[in-house]
């Protein structure tokens, strides 16, 4: 089906034969336009006559099966009352006394044809029991068959019972003379309606057919107005990409009826120049006037195509666009006869040709520049192309090889210039490279006259090759004087030779040097860890005596076996408990500093509060500043979980605080402080003490390094406070840095991260 939208008439991308033939049925327009009313309206419409088809079998198959049960009802009645009649008559002739066996009386008196459709027939006596029964393996139904339920004279009674297999069925009874009570027939109701199933079936069959040959014609007809969506769309799709097209190609379509004088532009002609659309066609004048004077005139073209003297046009003119300006156009078109409207027209596309135009130009200007480039480099230069022919050559080429100007044209064969190029003697191919690409060598040619000339060729992209000739009679003088110079370097080479054999000679004794060293090293590295461990043992064993030392110390400190005597002797050892401590102290720290170098210090990372160590070890230490009379103050605020070591981190505290109180004079402030940085917990340990010099500082940290800063009063201690504290903040992942400044005080400052990274959290 055709778009709604088409009812406009409107065709951008078609020609003006399709526009006129939806002109020609202005009908179509109509149905176009009813077109989304039809297609609401076929499935109302198909669904309804389904419908009502389906109400009319329905009320068909009741009333017929209403029928079918009536005439079986009517001939359960008719076998009763033709059964009970033949009963009595056997009765009338053999008598009431003669009946014998009622079975077998039954089955004489009942012919075979009426138990057809699975009838059973049974006859009770004058009390209601079943004497006789045909089929002879037939069961009655649970239900009492009396007298009393029986139809008096010849009539039969008619009921509609359910069997034990939950059918139901027709019984009909009557009464019979006596000694027999009655008679029951019992015909089932499926058995009697077959006829109407079957019919019923084939009703329901043809009903069946008709819808879906309905709903086949209903979706065939969606399918089929699917389908002509789908091809609209698809021509929707190809008419955008033709108008894309257009208009990023400048390009432009016309239809031109001759005979009526109207041109027919696609939108992207209007684009191209900048117009507005006024009207659908534009009159033959409109568009003959935007034409350039100076081109060839509409006017004639037309009488030619009237005339059929001409089938095609391939035509450039220029053509007047919106802002005055005139655009170069190049038309190209042909005749057809639209049959439809027996009228000519001329069909084709329009391009502009404006940039080609300027193309055109511009690389004739560049051409021109080019050659009077190439006339005025100081070389012979010749180009040409696949073909070995000429394409351009300047004038030194020319007169180097005193060419004619008759044959320097282009297209002159290189077999016509070559006698002219036999005067050249090929002396050195200087170079010569090949690729998949391009080739080009570089050779030298000695010209008659005594004169030398470098040649460059190159093969070009299209398969030719251009050629450049310098003159390098210079450079061949400058080369002679320049193997004059290399014989004199090749002497001075000699010399060098020699020389370097002596070099050599001194290398091998550096490198024998070198190889002592190593071995002095490693001695010097061997007895450094014998120093480790000696340091170690002895440690050891002077801590034990020591420690029997400060135990005798401290018993006689505090008399506990009795008074000493005289009171010097508690002041004595008190002093030597006091120098016992301090003699611990530095073999503790001697041993923790040959631990630290030997690597047996393993320390064990748990979750810690800085602040609360801190605290504890300046608890500790507030009685050695008291005696100096000094101050220290605590300005703690982190409070973050830090995965550290607690001893190594209270050893860090202590040697740095220990330090601040051994180096500030009495009356001095220390400050211990705690910020959490980015990532790491800072730890400064400031003092307003003599400070250190500048040239000291590098040494500070190092194992056994201390500096007098007092000439009167020699440092005391190993010098390892510093070298541990540090060692414990590198093992932590941290750093130790001092700044000092002389007589103001120092500021020490322990950087330790957080945490140390997965693996030590997992330690941890």
């Amino acid at each position: 089906m055709a778009r709604a939208h088409a009812a406009g008439t409107r065709s951008r991308a078609a020609t003006i034969q399709g526009m006129a033939r939806s002109v020609a049925h202005p009908a179509y327009a109509r149905i176009i336009a009813a077109e989304p009313w039809l297609r609401k309206l076929v499935p109302v419409l198909v669904a309804t006559f389904v419908v009502v088809l389906g109400i009319f079998a329905w009320l068909e198959t009741i009333a017929s099966q209403s029928d079918a049960m009536g005439a079986m009802a009517e001939e359960v009645e008719l076998v009763t009352s033709l059964s009970r009649g033949e009963i009595i008559r056997l009765i009338d002739e053999r008598g009431a006394s003669n009946i014998g066996n009622p079975q077998a009386f039954l089955m004489s008196a009942i012919p075979s044809r009426l138990l057809a459709r699975d009838r059973v027939i049974a006859m009770t006596d004058a009390t209601g029991m079943i004497k006789a029964i045909l089929p002879a393996e037939a069961e009655l139904p649970n239900i009492p068959i009396g007298t009393e339920q029986m139809a008096a004279g010849e009539l039969a009674a008619l009921s509609t019972i359910t069997q034990k297999d939950g059918t139901r069925a027709i019984l009909a009874t009557a009464r019979l003379p006596a000694p027999m009570g009655g008679l029951a027939i019992i015909a089932p109701v499926n058995s009697g309606l077959s006829v109407w199933h079957k019919r019923t079936v084939s009703m329901l069959t043809m009903l069946g057919g008709a819808i879906l040959a309905i709903m086949g014609l209903g979706l065939a007809y969606f399918w089929q107005a699917f389908r002509v969506r789908q091809s609209d769309a698809i021509v929707d799709k190809v008419r955008e990409r033709l108008d894309l097209a257009l208009n990023r190609g400048r390009c432009g379509l016309w239809d031109w009826d001759i005979a009526r004088g109207t041109i027919y532009w696609s939108d992207s002609m209007y684009d191209m120049l900048g117009l507005e659309r006024q009207a659908e066609f534009m009159s033959f004048g409109e568009v003959n006037g935007r034409v350039h004077p100076e081109d060839r005139d509409l006017y004639a073209l037309a009488d030619q195509l009237a005339a059929e003297r001409t089938k095609t046009i391939d035509h450039a003119f220029r053509i007047l666009d919106a802002k005055g300006e005139w655009v170069w156009v190049r038309a190209r078109a042909e005749l057809i006869h639209d049959e439809a409207t027996d009228t000519a027209h001329l069909v084709g596309i329009v391009v502009d040709i404006s940039e080609q135009r300027r193309t055109a130009a511009e690389n004739a200007m560049a051409d021109l520049r080019l050659r009077d480039a190439i006339e005025t480099i100081g070389e012979a230069f010749v180009l040409w192309d696949a073909d070995n022919r000429l394409v351009m050559c300047n004038s030194k080429f020319q007169d180097l090889h005193d060419l004619p100007s008759e044959f320097i044209r282009r297209g002159t064969p290189y077999e016509t210039l070559k006698p002219f190029l036999a005067h050249f003697i090929s002396h050195a191919r200087r170079e010569q490279t090949s690729d998949e690409a391009s080739e080009a060598k570089s050779y030298e040619m000695l010209l008659p006259e005594g004169r030398w000339l470098q040649v460059n060729e190159r093969r070009t992209k299209d398969g030719g090759y251009v050629s450049v000739g310098t003159d390098i009679t210079a450079l061949k003088t400058e080369e002679q004087r320049f193997q004059e110079s290399e014989r004199k370097l090749t002497a001075t080479i000699s010399d060098l030779r020699r020389s370097r054999m002596t070099l050599e000679t001194q290398a091998e004794q550096l490198s024998q040097l070198a190889e002592r060293y190593l071995e002095q090293k490693a001695e010097a590295e061997t007895a450094n860890h014998a120093k480790s461990e000696f340091l170690a043992k002895m440690s050891h064993e002077l801590r034990t005596p020591l420690n029997a030392i400060l135990g005798f110390a401290e018993i006689m400190d505090a008399q506990i076996y009795g008074p000493l005597g005289h009171p010097k002797y508690k002041d004595y050892s008190h002093d030597i408990s006091k120098s016992g401590q301090a003699l611990l102290t530095i073999i503790a720290d001697i041993l923790d500093m040959a631990e630290l170098e030997a690597g047996r210090i393993r320390i064990e990372k748990r979750p810690i509060i800085l602040n609360k160590v801190a605290e504890h070890t300046i608890d500790r230490l507030k009685s050695e500043a008291s005696a100096k009379s000094q101050r220290i103050v605590a300005n703690l605020t982190a409070e973050t979980p830090l995965l550290a070591d607690q001893r190594a981190i209270e050893r860090i505290v202590a040697h740095l605080v220990q330090n601040a109180i051994k180096f500030t004079p009495e009356g001095g402030r220390i400050t211990v402080t705690t910020r959490e940085v980015s990532g790491a917990v800072n730890l400064y340990v400031e003092d307003n003490g003599i400070g250190i010099p500048k040239e000291a500082l590098a040494k500070l940290g190092r194992p056994f390094e201390w500096v007098d800063l007092d000439a009167k009063k020699p440092t005391e201690g190993a010098g390892l406070g510093l070298a541990i504290a540090r060692s414990f903040a590198e093992l932590h992942g941290g750093t130790l840095t001092i700044r000092s400044t002389e007589g103001s005080g120092t500021t020490v400052l322990v950087r330790l991260p957080i945490r140390a990274g997965p693996p030590l959290e997992q330690a941890a």
